[in-house]
């Protein structure tokens, strides 16, 4: 059993999960693991060969055949366990994302909280995963349809929520009778660890889950690889896009959850402090590295006024230690630090900067990954600031006239994934609900990511592929159908008669 208050520190080197066991890897390059406070060199990630990468697809296939015909009921009871594991050791999990990661250790417990959420919704797949029959379609006829399982499922995820997003990938796939091959963000592989080895605990089968390390090239072999059937990635537009094209050039399912600008419509009408306290919350919790940031206000008419007071509440967020659970703690690497910064430079240049954040000093922390909460005013589009996700604690101000306005500015960004509003009107709300493209709308509630039983619906360029995350829609991505046309012949000349017409079912 594993202990609930600890149970190791970080792996010097981190390794492949194949069949059930750490395999060490014969990597020769790897990647290290930075510590977002310090930079020390906490871990590293070996970039597995494809030799590797093929022999944990060889063993999830082979393991298919003898799992898919696991009753679904045995396979929720797995399912039972690892939830009640996930909730025993959520501290644990918390401090180690906290660690590799760098977000506050109450933001963690939320990254944990929101994925075992996904593995209860798993639990329910024995109603969710049921098919369909019409009995006596023609005489003596019956057609019956069923979910089967697809085969090999892979994901690929990001650094941002080391814990909920793989719990959005393979309980759902295996629960459905798929085997999975994960690939964790290298910047954030200890979480990993973790999970699979409560996995493993759970009494799921060895080689139902393969982890292999890597970078690039791993991504790749995950998209070309022909015993793979799908694909699952969350993260940036560039690796998002590639990964749709290459996956479904090779005739695989992919759904991928892209970038986001998400914008907040304050009304003139909207509960004052409420909405400050939102927007303010919504855009530079998690230092704003989370695709449902609300990360661009559009101020309309005279809500324009409550800016003075936005910033001087914003002034007021602690910059720190994701340990000491301040507001703001340290972006993940200083690659991303570079280019908040730069964006923030270039808001500075187009616009009006009215709160700058770089060059903030934590007291024993130099060398951290800090930029503190940064308000932009007047942002427009076509500069770099507005095109680009920020992913950062950067607040972008825009002013619209009406709410048509606000509405039509927002419908024009190419992204969709969240938006919200802030009004009393229930008219207005309905307005902007209707008329709104964005796929997750939130009235009076500025992060509106939904809870499992639904499905996470983000739009335009934020998502690519027909079927969503969790939800019913996770049971359409990881299951095909199959139909059954059923007819057992009556004892009679007219049923042995031979026909040749294109049959009718009468």
């Amino acid at each position: 059993m594993l202990s609930s208050h600890g149970r190791r520190g970080f792996s010097k080197l981190y390794k492949n999960y194949i069949n059930g066991k750490w395999v060490e890897s014969s990597a020769t390059q790897r990647f290290d693991v930075k510590c977002p406070l310090t930079q020390d060199v906490i871990a590293q990630v070996p970039l597995s060969p494809e030799e590797e990468f093929n022999a944990a697809v060889a063993n999830a296939k082979d393991t298919f055949a003898t799992w898919k015909n696991t009753p679904i009921s045995t396979r929720v009871r797995y399912m039972l366990k690892y939830q009640q594991l996930l909730k025993e050791h959520q501290n644990e999990l918390a401090a180690l994302i906290t660690k590799e990661h760098g977000k506050s250790l109450v933001d963690s417990a939320g990254d944990v909280f929101r994925g075992y959420e996904v593995v209860e919704h798993a639990c329910s797949f024995t109603s969710l995963a049921q098919g369909e029959t019409t009995q006596n379609v023609a005489n003596g006829v019956d057609i019956y349809s069923y979910r089967a399982p697809l085969g090999v499922m892979a994901g690929i995820a990001p650094y941002n929520f080391p814990a909920m997003i793989p719990l959005w990938m393979y309980p759902l796939s295996i629960t459905l009778g798929n085997t999975y091959v994960l690939k964790p963000s290298e910047r954030v592989a200890g979480t990993t660890e973790l999970l699979i080895d409560l996995l493993k605990e759970s009494g799921v089968p060895d080689g139902v889950v393969n982890v292999v390390q890597g970078g690039r090239d791993t991504v790749t072999q995950i998209c070309e690889h022909p015993d793979i059937r799908g694909v699952s990635f969350v993260g940036a537009n560039e690796a998002g896009e590639y990964i749709y094209k290459t996956a479904s050039a090779h005739g695989k399912r992919a759904q991928v959850n892209m970038g986001a600008k998400n914008h907040a419509i304050i009304m003139p009408d909207a509960e004052k402090d409420d909405a400050i306290n939102a927007i303010i919350g919504a855009c530079f919790g998690s230092t704003g590295q989370r695709c449902m940031a609300i990360s661009v206000v559009v101020m309309v008419g005279d809500s324009a006024k409550w800016i003075p007071e936005i910033v001087e509440k914003t002034k007021g967020l602690t910059v720190g230690a994701g340990v000491d659970n301040c507001d703001i703690a340290p972006l993940n690497n200083p690659e991303h630090l570079a280019k908040v910064e730069r964006l923030i430079a270039d808001g500075e240049k187009n616009c009006d900067l009215l709160l700058d954040g770089r060059g903030v000093q934590v007291p024993n922390y130099p060398k951290g990954n800090f930029v503190g909460p940064t308000i932009i005013d007047n942002v427009r589009p076509g500069l770099d600031c507005y095109e680009e996700e920020v992913f950062g604690p950067v607040m972008q101000i825009v002013r619209a006239d009406t709410l048509q306005g606000a509405i039509d500015f927002i419908n024009n960004n190419r992204w969709g994934n969240g938006t919200a509003i802030f009004t009393k009107n229930g008219h207005t709300a309905r307005k902007f609900q209707t008329e709104i493209q964005a796929g997750q709308i939130g009235i009076n509630l500025p992060i509106p990511v939904p809870l499992p039983m639904f499905s996470f619906t983000g739009n335009k360029d934020s998502m690519w592929g027909t079927s969503n995350f969790y939800g019913k829609a996770a049971v359409q991505f990881n299951t095909q159908w199959k139909t059954i046309t059923a007819r057992w012949k009556e004892e009679s000349a007219e049923a042995q008669r031979l026909q040749t017409h294109f049959p009718t079912m009468k």
